[in-house]
């Protein structure tokens, strides 16, 4: 039977209760006391063990710094800097009460401001009057940070008093429990306000500046008792991280209103006080004695102080080989000194800054990062190299990297127009920055003419979050809050530092190696142990070779920049390759030039430290390239020229990727419109490109860009506004141009005007076939007819051009051309219709005499001679036979087919067998030139018709338009790799 009922389990749950006895329980808890005494006295016991060597807590203001920390260049022999072995420290009083329920102000005038007092609780213990040395809630929490990787700390301001002042900044748990020990025997033997006086005397500030006397003497010029509100809030932030906060103004200040939030929380002070204080600037303005290399080193100092502590690296005597170039800096502070000198006033910046790195180690082997350090005018102490600005174009190459690693190519086509791209904040309507539109462009054109329209096309292709995941590959520090992006972070609307900017292109340089920045080369302690050396690492792998070799490779083309920038522009190096782009904000607030060869990468920002702008023509090219070029020049000096890898650019076979416009080659018939046939005359032949002009979307899915092309493109939403964009463009260009550009199915039907029962009918009337000529008179009529009717005859002998007749009837007449000598003789009527359709008769004829008198004939240019437009004139040669019996000579041209004639220039009374006429170059196409002589008794002769075939120069005169709009769509050829 089974007891599984409500019932039945409360029975049995019953029964077994009374079974647990009183002796039961009675052991329970005695094994559970003996637990806890067991465990209380293994507790006593650490604890014991521990304390047995603890230093005496009364020794708190007798602390003694061992030795000065030195920092050197990577040779170990030239020091930048030396942390001094003495300490900054000025005595300061504290007010007694701070604690009680009623809290008294300061009563010593020279004293510490309660709220000095109150900002720095608020920063580092909010619990202080209320804990006995630890916090149980602080530890936890600081415990389970360090678990999720959020190192926030959980000392309270006694802890830290004893970490500072008493014992080291070793990270281990013996010292842990140590400082916890102390900080119980600090709050036993001290009152609240005593250790709070000890705390604001011992604690240092950075560098040399222990207590807040001194930290506010030196960082504002001013004793303690003088500090504002947002000042001392400011003094409370640094403790933390002194370096890291000091030489990152953004980040102080933002700790700095964080605290004056709290202090109101708290109600030490009003919201409207904290908002006012927040409101105010408090510039700190700190000073530093001898050092080279200030921005480095502290960022050195930095890293360093969050490795070893503070105490370490100001007490402990390290010896730091750091991966600086002394010479290579040397070089890159005067190339910032000369670019700002030279150019600052012209284009309204003010200070610089540098970055240079070693590719294959990412080592870093330059940085300045500003004009001046010591210069307070452009906050020169703000390293901007570290301080997040707006790159610019610079950042394209990042975006289209990523494009080409999806399989777009160099050769890709995207178009150059004014477009609404509809994001969801509402229509982007970007410009280039010349506000001009180029139509359909490749890839390597648009990244290397710096136009923002591809760009942002590109930016929808590869989407906006690859493009970011991309760049956090890359090491890009900056873009943590993708909700702050849109397609203009391809334009540089997202914020970076110069030192990850120089790192990914350094990555870029590297065969898309991707190594962390390297600062520090090797650290010993003050008795030669090594503390930390960097060894040579694989890194990491984020780009394939290949891409990276092809964006060097599309950065290191001159000419593909030369239509913006000219073919000498700063981003050259002369016989060195070079890849290099630039970089200018929309306000011209920042100017970047960034740039490499195999064995050097460097960064340049340009701009004024306030984020004022520039002048409107100040972009990165002028402000940036110049010293970046400078520095270039100078670091590879004397050194051998290596050569970039080869980059292998694919062919995808999809046109649109590969630099085709997609569309068909026809020769087309112009008169009827239709393909041409074997009947359709060279002069109405055609061959026209029946181009597809249409949005990449209706190609390429960007999803899937090598993939089959969507079959729906208009589902996408950036179709149709592309479309239209295109289309508009397109109009526009037909009005501009006159040229009408094919955007339709080429024909499927041939030539139905130039076939055989159109062709003329030519019937000879004189003379007969093998006629003998008597004297040098030619006489040949002929009779045409043609179902679309005769617009021409022409007259041929031995296939020169004699004359052009447009009317009947269709008889020629004249004279013999000196040229034809006594023999046989070809002769040829040729009748066209209006489209050309043609049918001729010959006969052959003999000559019976030779020329009597003089002989003109047309020596130069020779027959079907090509003349180029490349001059405005052409001298025609001409010979001449006895000359001294002709008067005058001239020479004439005839566009083909008009029968007009029209007059070149004539020479009179010549006085040489050969004159030279010369002709103003006409409009391009075929003519027949030709000459009469007028001898001196009155009679003409004249030369048969040369024909010469006048075309457009090989290159347009500089400055001068072409004859003819040329239309600026790609050639269906192959791309080139």
């Amino acid at each position: 039977m089974s007891i599984n009922t409500p019932l039945a389990s409360q029975s049995w749950k019953i029964r077994h209760r009374r079974q647990l006895s009183p002796h039961f329980l009675k052991n329970s808890l005695l094994v559970l006391l003996i637990l806890f005494v067991a465990g209380s006295i293994g507790v006593l016991g650490v604890f014991a063990y521990v304390s047995r060597d603890l230093p005496n807590p009364n020794i708190l203001t007798q602390r003694t710094i061992k030795q000065s920390t030195k920092i050197y260049d990577r040779t170990g022999q030239h020091l930048l800097y030396e942390i001094y072995n003495d300490q900054n420290r000025t005595l300061v009083k504290l007010s007694q009460g701070f604690c009680n329920d009623n809290r008294k102000l300061p009563t010593d005038p020279n004293g510490i401001p309660l709220y000095a007092v109150e900002a720095t609780i608020t920063a580092e213990d909010r619990s202080f009057c209320q804990h006995y040395g630890f916090d149980p809630k602080g530890i936890l929490r600081a415990m389970w940070d360090d678990l999720r990787g959020q190192h926030v700390g959980g000392s309270t301001l006694t802890q830290q008093l004893v970490k500072n002042a008493i014992l080291s900044n070793e990270k281990t748990l013996t010292r842990k429990i140590k400082e916890l020990i102390l900080s119980i025997e600090l709050e036993r033997r001290y009152s609240k306000d005593e250790i709070l006086q000890i705390y604001f005397n011992e604690i240092p500030y950075g560098s040399t500046y222990y207590g807040i006397q001194a930290a506010s003497t030196n960082f504002f010029g001013k004793p303690v008792k003088d500090l504002t509100l947002p000042e001392a809030a400011t003094l409370a932030a640094i403790p933390q991280l002194p370096t890291y906060y000091i030489n990152n103004p953004d980040k102080l200040r933002a700790r700095r209103d964080w605290i004056l939030d709290g202090m109101a929380g708290l109600g030490y002070i009003t919201k409207d006080q904290a908002s006012a204080a927040k409101a105010t600037d408090t510039p700190l303005q700190q000073k530093v004695g001898s050092i080279t290399a200030p921005h480095f080193v502290f960022y050195v100092k930095s890293q360093l102080e969050q490795i070893y502590g503070q105490q370490a690296v100001e007490e402990g005597g390290l010896n730091v080989i750091t991966s600086l170039d002394y010479d290579l800096q040397k070089k890159a502070e005067k190339a910032v000194e000369d670019g700002v000198d030279a150019r600052g006033k012209i284009y309204h910046f003010d200070n610089a800054a540098l970055v240079a790195e070693d590719p294959k180690t990412a080592q870093i082997l330059a940085m300045v990062g500003s004009k001046d350090y010591f210069d307070d005018s452009i906050d020169g102490q703000v390293n901007v190299a570290l301080r997040p600005r707006q790159p610019g174009s610079s950042f394209k190459p990042i975006v289209y990297t990523k494009a080409f690693s999806m399989g777009y190519t160099p050769n890709t086509i995207l178009w150059d127009v004014n477009t609404t791209f509809p994001t969801p904040t509402g229509p982007y309507q970007p410009h280039d920055y010349d506000l001009k539109q180029r139509g359909p462009i490749t890839v390597r054109n648009a990244l290397q003419g710096s136009l923002n329209l591809p760009a942002v096309e590109m930016m929808y292709l590869v989407g906006v979050n690859n493009a970011l995941d991309f760049a956090d590959q890359l090491g890009y520090t900056t873009f943590g809050d993708r909700s702050r992006f849109g397609l203009s972070v391809v334009l540089g609307g997202g914020e970076v530092t110069l030192l990850d900017h120089t790192n990914a292109y350094a990555t870029l340089d590297d065969d898309g190696i991707r190594h962390d920045p390297v600062s520090i080369l090797s650290v010993t302690d003050s008795n030669g142990s090594i503390l930390q050396q960097w060894h040579p690492t694989d890194g990491q792998a984020v780009i394939d070779p290949n891409v990276a070799h092809t964006t060097t490779n599309v950065l290191s083309d001159n000419n593909a920049r030369a239509f913006i920038f000219g073919a000498h522009s700063p981003l050259t190096l002369g016989d060195i390759p070079a890849a290099a782009k630039t970089g200018t904000t929309n306000n011209n607030n920042d100017g970047w030039t960034m740039g490499y060869v195999p064995s050097l990468v460097a960064g340049v920002w340009a701009g004024n430290t306030d984020n004022s702008p520039m002048s409107a023509k100040a972009d990165g090219s002028f402000v940036a390239g110049p010293i970046w070029n400078e520095f270039m020049v100078n670091a590879l000096q004397g050194k051998a020229i290596d050569q970039f890898p080869t980059a292998s650019i694919p062919l995808t076979g999809k046109p649109v990727l590969d630099g085709q416009m997609p569309g068909t080659h026809v020769i087309i018939d112009r008169a009827s419109g239709k393909q041409a046939t074997q009947y359709t005359p060279p002069s109405y032949r055609e061959d026209r490109l029946y181009a597809e002009y249409h949005t990449i979307l209706q190609y390429v899915d960007r999803n899937d860009p090598l993939g089959p092309p969507p079959a729906n493109p208009q589902e996408d939403p950036y179709f149709q506004p592309w479309e239209d964009a295109v289309q508009s463009w397109v109009a526009s260009e037909e009005a501009v141009t006159g040229i009408q550009l094919s955007n339709e199915s080429p024909p499927t039907g041939y030539d139905d005007l130039h076939v055989p029962a159109n062709f003329p009918t030519v019937v000879l009337q004189e003379p007969q076939p093998d006629s003998v000529l008597p004297g040098r008179t030619i006489d040949m009529t002929v009779s045409a007819t043609a179902p679309r009717g005769i617009s021409r005859v022409e007259f041929y002998a031995d296939g020169k051009i004699l004359e052009t007749v447009t009317s009947p009837p269709y008889h020629l007449h004249l004279e013999a051309p000196g040229e034809l000598e006594i023999g046989v003789h070809t002769l040829k009527a040729v009748a066209y219709d209006d489209i050309d359709n043609s049918s001729s008769v010959s006969v052959n004829v003999t000559l019976s005499e030779n020329a009597s008198g003089g002989v003109v004939s047309v020596t130069d240019p020779a027959q079907d001679q090509v003349i180029k437009r490349d001059v405005d004139t052409f001298n025609i040669a001409l010979s001449i036979e006895q000359s001294n019996e002709f008067s005058s000579v001239t020479a004439y041209a005839e566009a083909k087919g008009t029968g007009k004639r029209e007059t070149i220039g004539t020479k009179t009374l010549p006085d040489s067998p050969f004159i030279q006429i010369p002709w103003v170059l006409p409009a391009s196409g075929d003519w027949v030139l030709s000459a009469t002589g007028t001898l001196k008794a009155g009679e003409t002769v004249q030369t048969a018709g040369v024909m010469v075939h006048v075309q457009p120069g090989s290159a347009a005169a500089p400055g001068s338009p072409p004859e003819t709009p040329l239309s600026p769509f790609p050639p269906l050829a192959p791309p080139p790799t």
